[in-house]
């Protein structure tokens, strides 16, 4: 009985998220962890968690362990980096999906690394990245469109 419950709740909760409701999502996907706790569901609990309440931190962790239990769904790998997006780690979501788009690929996972996109390389090589020359020089470069 509580497995159909716990499924009830899942699906009404995966139904929100996939319309944009996360925050009312995050509710049936935490009834659902309450009774029957899945990998899947923790990963969408993970996201919601992390993106209604701010504990980025404790999303990551829980989606890691909906990763380690099943490597090869494809929807961990892209809530996991929804996540490092949340916690402004964009270098972790990349690697991240790009790790998912060896293992699992989806064209979900194509279109979240191809919006989050790769930095260009530093106009000036020999300098770090962060310096002022780099970081002013390749922002009027590509105001005037030469970058």
């Amino acid at each position: 009985m509580a497995d159909i419950d716990a499924r009830k709740e899942f699906d009404t909760g995966l139904a929100l998220f996939k319309s944009g409701n996360i925050l009312r999502a995050l509710g049936h996907f935490e009834k659902a962890m309450a009774e029957h706790p899945t990998s899947l569901c923790a990963s969408y609990y993970a996201y919601c968690m992390a993106k209604e309440r701010g504990h980025v931190k404790k999303g990551i962790a829980l989606c890691r362990e909906a990763l380690e239990m099943e490597p090869g769904t494809p929807v961990h790998y892209l809530n996991l980096a929804r996540i490092h997006l949340l916690g402004h780690n964009t270098l972790d979501a990349i690697t991240v999906l790009r790790e998912g788009m060896q293992l699992a690929p989806d064209q979900e996972i194509k279109d979240l690394l191809d919006s989050t996109g790769v930095r260009k390389p530093p106009v000036v090589p020999s300098l770090p990245r962060d310096s002022f020359v780099n970081k002013y020089l390749g922002l009027l470069l590509s105001k005037l469109g030469l970058r």
